[in-house]
């Protein structure tokens, strides 16, 4: 009887131990795909490129593009044209 109640308390630590390491592992595993996940994200955005006007880095996807310069907004855009076409009559003259 009592080879029977040590043969059942070993079984049954080892089904736990086996339980915890099969949780373990599934965390582990979760964690590795959400990190590979975040990486895929920030490789989606492409290349960095720099705002003409106030030279912030944004992803290539985000920004804008005219006359070959690279704009953070529509905002930054239109200043940066609006400033081009005051300087030209100054040129001129």
């Amino acid at each position: 009887m009592n080879l029977l109640i040590i043969r059942l308390i070993i079984f049954a630590v080892l089904f736990f131990a086996g339980l915890k390491l099969y949780r373990m592992y599934r965390e582990w595993k979760l964690d590795r795909e959400e990190l590979l996940e975040s990486d895929d994200a920030r490789q989606e955005g492409g290349q960095m490129v720099r705002c003409s006007w106030c030279k912030v880095h944004v992803p290539e996807s985000d920004a804008l593009r005219d006359q070959g310069e690279w704009f953070c907004s529509s905002a930054h855009l239109d200043r940066y044209i609006q400033e081009q076409q005051e300087e030209r009559p100054e040129e001129k003259e």
